[in-house]
């Protein structure tokens, strides 16, 4: 009874002021039953010692049965009170209230574990550090050779002998690349630098390009793409070799930009679209118009959007294709849409494509 009491006393229960409680009241409980065996023990045993007093406690038949019900009622106890009530739970989660130049605009409770820090949940909309300082659009072509071709122009002694008999001299496929809004962007703009995430062949990049000459602008586009394809892709596009597994998009892409004599206007990037963007970031690469138009599925789509956004110079303009496709339950307009709720932007549709001004 006396270190059961100590361990009530003891323990603090900031949390669950109830089994502090029933602690209590189950130590006074014990307290009588062991004077009441301690009375009978008196009547029954006079002269004996205290050690066999305690050994006839225990043994006494007619304390075990309370013994046991107390023990039991102990026990159910610090099971029920010791389990996790609504209102903890309620109170382990964090309010979290999205603000933005244009005002509060969304509003989520997330779960936080133990030590008051974000879930998992609360990483889906964090996109890494600010870029770092910008480079000047007349040094982003001698930074994209420097960073990622050695110094050298991937058009330099194009095409090597191995390849020249696998490309053909023009071999253009896009979907949506010669839609208004490219003209319509670019004469509204006037970027000096385009980022297209996403590229295959270079279809709407050599029109952009195309474009750009033709409003007498001094544009650098990158095109940044793995240059692998997707999954199953060469059933739609059956004409494509392969060369030791690589399907050769990259140097199909090289080939079609010195068809059309755009050399001086367009670059490959030739990465996956999340490393590719954080580098750019990370080199101070940014642009005023950017094209999203790789992966469709919502997840693919809200990493290249968010990412791709850090890279917007002010004022400029995010744009991509697809807005309307079915593809994972209509993963792009989600993501889109999700993207525009929590940064209060405004959506305007130009044919397939969506279109968010940052200005």
């Amino acid at each position: 009874d006396h270190h059961f009491t100590l361990l009530c006393s003891s323990v603090s229960f900031p949390v669950l002021p109830s089994l502090h409680y029933t602690c209590t009241s189950l130590s006074l409980s014990l307290s009588l039953l062991l004077s009441r065996t301690q009375e009978d023990m008196k009547e029954d045993h006079h002269g004996h010692h205290h050690q066999r007093k305690l050994r006839d406690i225990l043994s006494n038949s007619r304390s075990k049965p309370t013994a046991y019900i107390i023990l039991l009622i102990l026990t159910y106890a610090l099971g029920y009170f010791s389990a996790p009530s609504k209102s903890s739970l309620s109170d382990n989660t964090t309010h979290l209230t999205v603000s933005t130049a244009a005002g509060t605009v969304a509003s989520s409770t997330t779960p936080t574990n133990s030590n008051n820090c974000p879930t998992a949940a609360d990483d889906h909309k964090q996109f890494g550090r600010r870029c770092s300082a910008k480079v000047r659009p007349n040094r982003v072509r001698q930074k994209i050779v420097e960073r990622v071709f050695n110094g050298t122009s991937p058009y330099d002694n194009f095409p090597p002998a191995h390849l020249a008999r696998l490309i053909r001299p023009k071999r253009v496929k896009g979907w949506g690349s010669y839609g208004a809004v490219f003209e319509n962007l670019i004469k509204k703009v006037r970027p000096k630098v385009i980022i297209e995430v996403g590229t295959f062949l270079g279809a709407s990049a050599i029109h952009m390009a195309e474009l750009t000459r033709r409003f007498g602008l001094d544009t650098q586009i990158l095109c940044l793409d793995d240059f692998r394809g997707w999954p199953g892709f060469r059933d739609k596009v059956n004409y494509t070799p392969m060369l030791n597994g690589d399907v050769l998009l990259l140097p199909q892409f090289l080939q079609n930009v010195i068809y059309f004599n755009a050399t001086a206007s367009i670059l490959p990037v030739p990465f996956s679209t999340g490393s590719g963007l954080e580098k750019l970031c990370e080199w101070g690469v940014l642009a005023e118009l950017i094209e999203v138009d790789a992966g469709h599925d919502f997840h693919s789509a809200w990493a290249d959007i968010n990412r791709a956004h850090k890279l917007l110079r002010p004022g400029g303009v995010l744009f991509g294709h697809d807005y309307f496709t079915s593809y994972d339950n209509r993963g792009v307009r989600r993501a889109v849409d999700l993207f525009a709720r929590v940064n209060g932007f405004k959506i305007k549709v130009d044919g397939q494509h969506w279109v968010i001004d940052s200005s």
